[in-house]
């Protein structure tokens, strides 16, 4: 049993928790709690870390897997929440390269999310995108990254089925997609109503940063830009929000128009 934080192991694990560069140099991510354990799958499993309160609980569903005891100190040194739930693992990553994302769908449902930051939005936007069956989104480098210990939480489990891909530029994005074509979006306060266009086909749509939207650079790249009406004097919808709004505009013109 690992009882003491100085550990070596404990010690990269903390790293992995804290640091972006520590994920990317090592290819891993960290989950935590039994309900985002259990999502993983196996084959992705790295190390697994319990405490023995977690072991009796759940000795049944560990069969097959190999893991190392923690005491209950050590793991809520490791806990990024409050309140502990006795197990802790490193996961290997996996994105979808844009060619595979593209190929999924005749008519392709996209997001490109440009310098986001706030892990709450991105974990939300993930899972939302599963359910309203978006065929995959595309990260720049600048938004926070999606394995952040918060993203994944928000995510509840759907960081692990929701096709993404992390670019260090647009660039090469937007070629492909006007050669698949895909008709793209940009969510603008100077836009067109948004429930005025045809979403049936491919398209994309872009999301811009909390604070200060999209960059006009990538906003002039889009083929049209739209916004959703506003009532009142709210000016603009939370990121997660807004992007919602056009993942389920765009599955209702699919299925029931």
């Amino acid at each position: 049993m690992i009882s003491s934080t100085s550990n070596s192991r404990i010690k990269n694990i903390m790293n992995l928790k804290n640091s972006a560069r520590a994920r990317r140099q090592q290819d891993c991510f960290l989950v935590e709690g039994p309900r985002m354990f259990f999502e993983v799958p196996k084959e992705r499993l790295l190390e697994i870390y319990v405490t023995e309160g977690f072991e009796k609980k759940y000795g049944d569903r560990l069969a097959g897997c190999r893991y190392e005891l923690i005491s209950d100190a050590v793991c809520r040194h490791l806990s990024d929440t409050r309140t502990p739930q006795g197990v802790t693992a490193l996961v290997k990553k996996q994105e979808t390269p844009l060619e595979e994302i593209l190929a999924r769908d005749e008519n392709p449902c996209l997001f490109l999310l440009e310098n986001l930051q706030d892990p709450g939005n991105m974990g939300t936007i993930l899972r939302t995108s599963e359910g309203a069956g978006v065929s995959g989104i595309i990260i720049n480098r600048e938004s926070v990254d999606p394995y952040n210990p918060k993203v994944i939480r928000s995510t509840m489990g759907a960081i692990f089925r929701m096709p993404f891909v992390v670019v260090d530029a647009f660039e090469d994005v937007l070629r492909r997609l006007k050669e698949a074509g895909v008709r793209t979006f940009a969510a603008h306060l100077d836009g067109e109503d948004f429930y005025r266009q045809d979403y049936r086909g491919g398209c994309a749509f872009f999301i811009g940063n909390e604070g200060n939207g999209l960059s006009e650079e990538l906003a002039a790249r889009a083929d049209g830009r739209i916004r959703i009406p506003m009532k009142g004097q709210v000016e603009s919808l939370n990121a997660a929000v807004a992007a919602t709004v056009l993942m389920y505009e765009t599955l209702r013109q699919r299925e029931w128009v």
